[in-house]
């Protein structure tokens, strides 16, 4: 098949669209998830929780985070879940739709494949019977109500060393036998899958489940690396990139409105910085991981988008005990016209009104 010829400014408006941060905006949650397949889930909160400001920054401030807890543990139309997306990366947790349930079963019931993992997990069966008892006569339960009798500890040489409950929650949430029913503060609540999943899901067989997931994320992405999706869509070629590129053929032809939007550095529209550096000449890392003296842009700096271009950082923190959303730095990646300027400064009040603070 001849692969098209996209024009680079074509291919971001393509992928803005797609990622729903065109004027366009969508006006429901659950669709918005449904469409963008998941929100990510991290606990840095340093602007918002991240499921969060990637509503927001789509939604606009008639979200309210109220409407993501209750979709998770009241209605059931989310879940959350945390697994990996493919063998190359560790386990995310993400908030996705109900209704996908049945594309993800088939391998969740086959998890972990032959690893340490499988090795830990088999060594310690009569732990996890005892989880799903604890579960079943007491659950929903927090992660220190389970009592720990693991055979074999946990060994890790970060955080999660001798983490022996979390990890086996974890794991029989991978494998759906365990799932997340809701949170309290910061931290999740378990029970057992069957009384937190919805009854009656069709467990598509892997194999179709893949490719349906590769066509959704390509529909979610608009236009991605050839690696990243597999078959889904059509073969591309942008103009300036020698990457092989996969687009969304109902993507093409479209109008589009830009607008002004504040990005999580979690959000998927910058995910693939390959992709970021290809489609908009655009470098990101987040830094909050540096030390202070080492930081570019900020501890938890927000990518700026305006119309089609990525334009900038903004170094802002919501700083609780201050009582307002302190503005340290705005960086201009291109110097920025008195409109983007003006734009840029809109959306920051927008923000800080959502969160309820004052700019400082």
């Amino acid at each position: 098949m001849t692969a098209l010829r996209l024009e680079r400014d074509e291919a971001r408006r393509i992928a803005i669209r797609a990622q729903r941060l065109s004027a366009d905006r969508p006006a429901d949650l659950l669709e918005l998830v449904r469409h963008l397949m998941f929100l990510q889930v991290d606990p840095t909160a340093a602007v918002a929780p991240s499921a969060d400001l990637i509503a927001w920054t789509r939604l606009g401030s008639a979200y309210r985070p109220e409407q993501l807890q209750e979709a998770i543990e009241r209605d059931r139309t989310l879940f959350e879940l945390k697994a990996q997306e493919d063998a190359k990366t560790p386990p995310i947790a993400m908030i996705r739709p109900a209704s996908d349930l049945g594309l993800y079963l088939d391998a969740m019931s086959a998890w972990p494949p032959a690893s340490g993992w499988r090795t830990w997990l088999e060594a310690n069966e009569p732990f996890r019977r005892d989880v799903l008892a604890r579960l079943r006569d007491a659950g929903p339960l927090l992660s220190r109500d389970v009592p720990d009798t693991s055979l074999v500890p946990w060994v890790s040489t970060g955080w999660t060393h001798n983490q022996n409950v979390t990890r086996m929650l974890e794991f029989l949430v991978a494998r759906g036998e365990v799932a997340t029913s809701g949170r309290i503060g910061r931290q999740r609540t378990w029970d057992l899958a069957e009384r937190v999943y919805p009854s009656g899901i069709d467990v598509v067989p892997e194999a179709e489940a893949k490719r349906l997931r590769d066509v959704r994320r390509l529909q979610a992405l608009g236009i991605a690396r050839a690696s990243t999706v597999g078959d889904a869509g059509e073969p591309a070629e942008v103009d300036g990139s020698a990457l092989e590129w996969r687009v969304d053929p109902d993507a093409l032809d479209r109008p589009f409105t830009g607008r002004t939007a504040l990005l999580s550095p979690f959000d998927r529209l910058i995910h693939d910085r390959i992709r970021t550096q290809e489609l908009f000449d655009f470098e990101y890392l987040l830094e909050m991981y540096k030390p202070a003296a080492q930081r570019r842009w900020g501890y938890f700096a927000l990518p700026i988008l305006h119309d089609d271009r990525l334009v900038g950082k903004l170094d802002a923190v919501a700083d609780r005990k201050r009582g307002a959303f302190v503005v340290s730095a705005i960086h201009e990646d291109v110097p920025f016209t008195t409109a983007t300027a003006a734009a840029v400064r809109a959306e920051i009040d927008e923000l800080a009104g959502w969160l309820g603070l004052p700019v400082a």
